[in-house]
Formats: C-alpha cells, structure tokens, sequence
C-alpha cells in the first residue's frame, strides 16, 4: 500500500471529518467494509453503526446513523445522515 487516502465525512450541518488517511472502515447495509489508498470505485448506503479512521497509529472513530458512500479515484466521501466523534 502506497500513498493516502483523500477522505471526507459530511452530515446535513457540517463537515465533520477531512483529511489524508490509511484507511476507513465503515459499516454498509451489505456488511462492514474497509477502504485502503487505490480501492477499486463503488457505492453504498450506510446503516447505523461506527466508521473508524485510521491515521499512522492513531484512530478516530465516529458514529453514525445511515448515509451513503462513495469511493472512486479522488478518495472516499461519506455522506451521513447523522454523524458525531466517539471520545471515550
């Protein structure tokens, strides 16, 4: 795996997440999903459940409550309907 993935997570009020990242896991309606640098495009809808980013090390992670994703050649976008950083 080479490079960053260009990531971006957008609720109804705000940008909630952006950045350069190694990698997301979220959670579709089809099942749990990870996104690296170079994923092949696609599109799904979100259920509710978790989205972890992970930077180096470090983890971030976000709850959200169903939405859409997009991964193609610029990165990955998700689209919730509602999303909020988990800080525990």
């Amino acid at each position: 795996m080479t490079g960053k993935l260009n990531f971006s997570l957008v609720a109804p009020e705000r940008e909630i997440f952006a950045g350069q990242v190694d990698q997301v896991d979220a959670p579709g309606v089809e099942g749990d999903f990870g996104v690296l640098p170079g994923h092949a495009p696609f599109m799904t809808t979100l259920r509710e459940g978790v989205i972890t980013i992970y930077e180096g090390n470090a983890r971030r992670r976000f709850d959200v409550k169903g939405g859409f994703a997009d991964v193609n050649a610029e990165g990955l976008t998700i689209l919730a309907e509602e999303a909020s950083e988990i800080t525990a």
